[in-house]
């Protein structure tokens, strides 16, 4: 008997003002990083109306114009005057040019520093590179999509960017930055079979109509990234439900670096660690460590060891090695879950120094994974996304099946 269930993720724009703190976040370290690799950058911003502040530990040799760049992101993003045309406004009051910066950052706690640092200390064990902070991490990875996702956050991730493309190319020019996607998946026996339902609630100009936005982002954007063999005649489509979304950006709400952790990864289908991503240089576990589990388990389910694939790492500050490693394939392994677990940790090496060496993170690369998803991303060079290291794993596991 087949059994079924409805399963559903959320995505968010660059616009989102929790989005816009990311995006601000990440602009910094990748400054950082660009003149100085050895950057250490723990940058957490926070917005609301015009302003926006900068609050964090950064060490580095970087020299550069935080302001400056704080509002180049901001620009970029698409809050800015640019956008305001004949026919359309721009009311939001947040707005590159005029908004005003606090820049409240200080420098990284020499305690901390001597645990992250590869040297001796007092009273330390090891002359190895520590973790930056204690914590779990997880790595997931699924047979549902090519990208080897979650098929419900892929697609809502895919809507989202593909709005933000509608917004830049001014092909649709009454859209604004702000903006939410949402897609409810049915299961059965598993695997996905339909979508039903799709939410995009998206911030505009006064001067359009709703009944004019719903007709444009059914026919411009939903009906062309949803696969049509997933919309169904039952399938609800919820286009700007409350009827209006003038206002929004920091001056309908407060956005805060980190509180998209679940938009950010699985969208709910993979546990999440809680430690976010945005504004940590590598020496960060809860960034280098996520994706160093995301790697190994996208290249186990790649070398068809599971259609489903979740790694945990856990670490203590200052400590060179994981304190543990969990591995689990929630009943879809093709091999015994210890050969597995073996066969990574012959191919991977879980140290933080370790991590960043392999995936060679010490560059300014973070821009490209602030929105949209930090994993399963077709449109950006990101290492921990490569399944490259499928012949290894192959030949490190002790199964007949997979010599």
């Amino acid at each position: 008997m087949s059994q079924s269930f409805i399963f559903s993720s959320e995505s968010v724009t660059e616009g989102h003002p929790d989005k816009v703190c990311d995006t601000v976040s990440d602009a910094i370290l990748d400054a950082c990083l660009e003149q100085d690799p050895t950057s250490r950058v723990a940058c957490e911003t926070f917005v609301k109306d015009n302003m926006i502040g900068l609050a964090g530990e950064i060490t580095t040799a970087a020299k550069f114009d935080y302001s400056e760049k704080v509002r180049e992101a901001v620009a970029e993003i698409g809050y800015d005057r640019e956008y305001e045309t004949e026919d359309y406004s721009y009311e939001c009051k947040f707005e590159a040019n005029s908004m005003f910066v606090m820049n409240l950052l200080g420098q990284q706690s020499p305690d901390i520093a001597q645990g992250v640092d590869a040297s001796a200390a007092d009273n330390k064990a090891t002359v190895e590179q520590g973790a930056g902070d204690q914590g779990i991490m997880f790595g997931y990875a699924c047979d549902e999509t090519p990208e080897l996702m979650p098929a419900p956050i892929s697609y809502s991730h895919k809507l989202g960017s593909a709005l933000t493309a509608l917004r830049k190319s001014r092909q649709l020019p009454w859209l604004r930055p702000d903006s939410k996607t949402q897609v409810s998946m049915e299961y059965v026996d598993g695997k996905p079979s339909r979508v039903t339902a799709v939410v995009v609630s998206t911030m505009h100009a006064r001067e359009i109509s709703t009944p004019e936005i719903r007709e444009a982002l059914r026919t411009e954007l939903i009906d062309k990234v949803i696969p049509s063999e997933y919309l169904t005649d039952e399938t609800e489509f919820l286009i700007n439900p409350t009827g209006l979304f003038v206002i929004g950006g920091p001056e309908g709400d407060a956005g805060l670096t980190g509180r998209k952790i679940i938009v950010d990864t699985y969208g709910g289908s993979g546990r999440h660690g809680g430690g976010a991503f945005s504004g940590k240089d590598p020496s960060k576990v809860d960034r280098s460590a996520a994706y160093m589990a995301r790697w190994v388990a996208k290249n186990v389910v790649a070398a068809g060891f599971a259609s489903k694939c979740e790694l945990q790492l856990a670490y203590a500050i200052g400590h060179p090695d994981p304190v543990s490693i969990h591995l689990d394939t929630f009943g879809t392994e093709q091999a015994d879950n210890a050969q597995i677990v073996a066969a990574i940790k012959e191919v991977f090496s879980f140290k933080p120094a370790q991590i960043v060496s392999q995936l060679d993170l010490l560059r300014p690369i973070y821009r490209q994974s602030t929105n949209y998803g930090h994993f399963g991303r077709e449109d950006a060079e990101l290492p921990w996304e490569l399944t490259n290291k499928i012949a290894e794993l192959k030949s490190a596991l002790r199964s007949p099946a997979f010599a």
